[in-house]
């Protein structure tokens, strides 16, 4: 099924699938649900699936000039609250990670795991800032390049060659979301707290799925931040970048859907 509900005033967008204990997925930057489509259409057997435009991208609407991680946290959650999803796991793509955190620290009693899908939870530093800066002022002046240059640079050089036809249409779907829209998303992204405290107290199951050769994401640092929870298990890919469920969808299921059932079952018990 897919609906809108007025967040704000602002119509955003959403899908459900499936019958079962509920997991939500929630994409990344200059992304939209669509990434999870075969994801889902496997999940759905035996969860119910919500997938959502955050705010600004796919089919939502831009809700302010910053769409903090807060704003976008707020939103997903007043749609579980309209479809009265009492409790759920949470998967997150990169900027949907940094979401994800959010959501897991402001319901704890509702969520039952989070998995962290080439995310982490670490602020921007002074550098990751002025690089922010200097992308929001490219996007400004030419949005559609930018676009177009960002999307292939998300994945191994190994898939690039593999994922011609994905990368191509990943790209064009990109490439309809505004510079207003990659901009606020920018600087939400720039302006977020972080999730470090929430990794040292939670006793919630935290998944890490890191790509060895993830450009954006050193594996050696998200490695060292699965040490901080209680709970913390790991995914480690080899010759995959920033974009497992489309790099390496035969390695990252299996393990997601295990992660969906045992952190159902646990919290069930």
């Amino acid at each position: 099924m897919s609906d809108f509900i007025s967040f704000r005033e602002t119509p955003i967008h959403f899908r459900t699938t499936g019958a079962g204990p509920w997991v939500v997925l929630l994409h990344g930057f200059i992304e939209s649900l669509e990434i999870w489509d075969g994801f889902a259409a496997m999940l759905e057997k035996d969860f119910s699936v919500l997938m959502v435009d955050l705010p600004g991208h796919g089919r939502s609407g831009v809700v302010d000039l910053v769409h903090s991680m807060d704003l976008m946290a707020e939103c997903v959650l007043e749609i579980t609250d309209h479809l009265r999803i009492d409790s759920f796991t949470v998967c997150g793509h990169s900027m949907g990670g940094y979401v994800s955190l959010k959501i897991a620290e402001t319901r704890p009693q509702q969520v039952k795991g989070v998995v962290l899908f080439h995310s982490h939870a670490a602020p921007d530093d002074e550098t990751a800032r002025e690089n922010r800066l200097r992308t929001i002022k490219i996007v400004q002046q030419n949005r559609s390049g930018f676009i177009h240059q960002f999307i292939p640079d998300l994945f191994a050089e190994e898939s690039k060659k593999r994922l011609v036809i994905e990368i191509e249409s990943l790209t064009n779907r990109a490439a309809s979301t505004s510079g207003k829209s990659v901009v606020a998303a920018l600087y939400g992204m720039m302006e977020r707290r972080g999730g470090f405290d929430f990794l040292m107290s939670t006793p919630l199951p935290v998944l890490f799925v890191i790509g060895k050769n993830d450009d954006r994401m050193p594996y050696q640092k998200l490695l060292a931040q699965a040490m901080l929870p209680a709970h913390a298990e790991i995914l480690l890919l080899d010759k995959v970048g920033h974009m497992g469920f489309m790099e390496a969808p035969e390695k990252t299921f299996p393990v997601i859907r295990d992660f969906f059932r045992r952190s159902q079952r646990k919290n069930n018990e």
